[in-house]
């Protein structure tokens, strides 16, 4: 047997959402591009904003000596100090640049704070519904993963928590706006789960993180604000990139920041980057470090993407769908009108509509749309979900 047999296991589980992607590609070759409507990845159509194209041409036109050079693991203190100011204003937390570091993207991120933290059999709690990479991520590091399910509304069930939460329990994911839900976590439900992870770290004699992935953090709806976990736990960890409020996902650039009031700071952050450079990441991008340096308050147009959730909500419950609207984040989350998910998703692919099965994300019985695509895709779509519903006698 060629590769490892825990990585062929992990392979034949892999992501739901890239499955479909793939599929797409295929479909597209056999039935012509303008025939398919893939709403399976998150992967942002929308540019970025002019502002990135500004900071690209003037680092182009007038180059810094050393630009393409090493800097230190944690990346440029200039940079680190930037995300560091704008993370003090938006939280009113006293961030600064040694609180900061710079990681190739939130995956990376996420990696680096879960080898940080957890020994093998240490376990990271999931909050379903989940991005299903967290499940990969655990493993990658010889951590277990323990998944916790929700409510009708999408917010985790708290009581399964506190029964699910051991000795062992290091990390717990908190993913909000959620992907694929869209739901915010309010600071009520954020209040209560701080305070269930206190009393179990005092309970087992344990530090309990939570790590909070935040690439949907400014894609927010209907003016409503984004409630900090940091405000409430002071063993929380931010998870981030700029691969969705920037349109940046092929570049690869986010951060870790230790909130800075964890009693723990410093030897996390000597630990993460340490594991930033012995995981093979070494260092973020330099060039996107400089760039984003001065776009830290910069986001992309949300009402596009409020428009679409808007348009998508009405074509999906006039044709019959329970669907929650979302609050933030470019995903809808509808439940399945037949109770298994994956005759809808063959339903909808002979309609040439792509979506990804909720079964992906630990959650059989409902299904993902992202609408992060060009309004003609949506359109188009908006056929296939009426004729898959009816066809199969669901409405």
């Amino acid at each position: 047997m060629a590769i490892a047999s825990n990585v062929r296991q992990h392979m034949e589980n892999s992501s739901w959402i890239r499955r479909m992607f793939e599929l797409g590609i295929a479909l597209k070759r056999e039935r012509g591009e303008e025939n398919v409507f893939d709403l399976s990845l998150g992967n942002p159509v929308v540019e970025p904003p002019s502002e990135f194209f500004d900071a690209l041409r003037s680092l182009a036109d007038t180059p810094a000596p050393g630009a393409h050079r090493y800097m230190p693991n944690a990346g440029y203190p200039e940079t680190r100090q930037a995300v560091a100011d704008t993370l003090a204003g938006e939280s009113g937390l006293p961030y600064e640049a040694q609180h900061v570091l710079m990681t190739c993207g939130a995956a990376a991120a996420l990696n680096i704070a879960i080898r940080s933290l957890c020994d093998p059999g240490d376990e990271v709690v999931i909050l379903a519904p989940y991005f299903a990479e967290y499940l990969f991520y655990a493993y990658n590091h010889g951590a277990t993963p323990i998944v916790v399910g929700c409510d009708e509304n999408f917010t985790p069930d708290l009581d399964e928590l506190e029964r699910k939460l051991t000795s062992h329990s290091k990390v717990v994911i908190l993913n909000s706006p959620n992907n694929p839900s869209g739901v915010i976590y309010p600071q009520s439900f954020i209040a209560d789960l701080a305070a269930l992870l206190r009393r179990k770290s005092v309970e087992h004699g344990t530090a309990i993180y939570l790590v909070s992935d935040e690439p949907y953090r400014r894609i927010i709806y209907d003016g409503l604000t984004y409630p900090f976990p940091q405000l409430e736990y002071e063993r929380t960890i931010t998870a981030t990139s700029h691969a969705k409020d920037l349109a940046l996902p092929g570049d690869r650039i986010g951060y870790l920041a230790v909130h800075p009031g964890c009693e723990e700071a410093g030897e996390l952050m000597d630990a993460f980057v340490f594991c930033n450079r012995v995981l093979g990441f070494v260092n973020a991008p330099a060039i996107m470090q400089h760039l984003v340096r001065g776009l830290q308050r910069v986001t992309v147009d949300v009402s596009d993407y409020q428009a679409k959730r808007d348009y998508l909500c009405d074509v999906l419950t006039s044709a019959g769908y329970n669907v929650r609207k979302p609050e933030g984040a470019f995903y809808l989350f509808p439940q399945s009108p037949v109770e298994d998910e994956m005759l809808l998703i063959q339903a909808l692919q002979e309609e040439g509509v792509l979506v990804v099965p909720g079964r992906g994300f630990g959650m059989p019985g409902y299904f993902r749309i992202s609408y992060c695509v060009h309004q003609s895709v949506l359109e188009g779509a908006a056929p296939g979900f009426r004729a898959a519903i009816n066809k199969l006698g669901a409405v």
